[in-house]
């Protein structure tokens, strides 16, 4: 687990949102259905961002590669899931949100630039079903690790930190890192390894980002296609109407 984390290239989110999909229809279940190995706390309704929802939704085949990532981990550490399946408004607020920031530091750069800034830590909000956000997918995870007393481990920034040190291998850079820094590199290979070990790919500029079946992760792992494209939790109102339409076909 202490093998360094490449250094990988941004997306080219052209080429990305390019990749066919083929939706294979996995249900969506709750990261807290785990009774063990897997922690899961909300962080987007946690901090009141409107329309979040009070749970972490995930594809089945990538709640199931999470528990083993989480099993790979030493004894006294677990995975915590802070986001994955993402409704488009809070998409849309992450973005705007950000875009603004970032436009009121430099307000005199040009639209396409402060764009490529924002894309750098959030996603373009896409409804399309050919080229969906990936968090819209259900199989885009947001991941750190806690110990056995459920504190989050120092993984050098913050989650969501927009900073140049939230890429994954930043600190790889470093020629002589300090103790700290030391102890940052080694987190941060920990939780590297144990999710790509489980079949997930990483979001290069996002130490926390990882993805399985969606386009992004086709784009990293040399697959022709994407088996997620978006989707949404059944509601109880949903499931009346496709048992009522059912009935009547």
């Amino acid at each position: 687990m202490n093998k360094p984390i490449p250094l990988l290239n941004d997306p080219d989110w052209r080429r990305v949102s390019a990749l066919p999909i083929h939706e294979n229809n996995e249900a969506l279940v709750p990261a807290s259905l785990a009774s063990s190995g897997l922690h899961c706390y909300p962080a987007y309704y946690k901090l009141g961002i409107p329309n979040a929802v009070p749970e972490c939704h995930m594809r089945r085949g990538v709640y199931q590669r999470l528990l083993t990532a989480s099993r790979s981990l030493p004894e006294g550490l677990t995975l915590l899931v802070l986001d994955s399946w993402r409704p488009y408004s809070v998409q849309q607020y992450l973005y705007d949100t950000l875009y603004n920031a970032i436009e009121n530091h430099w307000p005199d750069k040009p639209a396409a630039e402060l764009e490529q800034l924002t894309r750098e830590f959030v996603s373009l909000p896409s409804t399309d079903p050919r080229a969906p956000s990936p968090h819209l997918t259900g199989g885009s995870v947001d991941v750190t690790l806690v110990d056995e007393h459920g504190l989050m481990l120092d993984m050098g920034t913050q989650f969501d930190e927009a900073t140049s040190w939230s890429h994954t291998a930043a600190f790889e850079q470093l020629d002589t890192p300090t103790a700290h820094e030391q102890k940052v590199i080694a987190n941060r290979r920990l939780l590297y390894q144990a999710m790509t070990g489980a079949g997930f790919t990483n979001l290069p500029s996002e130490w926390w980002h990882y993805d399985f079946g969606n386009q992004l992760w086709a784009w990293y792992s040399g697959q022709p296609q994407a088996c997620y494209g978006p989707t949404h939790p059944e509601s109880l109102e949903s499931r009346w109407r496709k048992e009522i339409d059912r009935r009547h076909q």
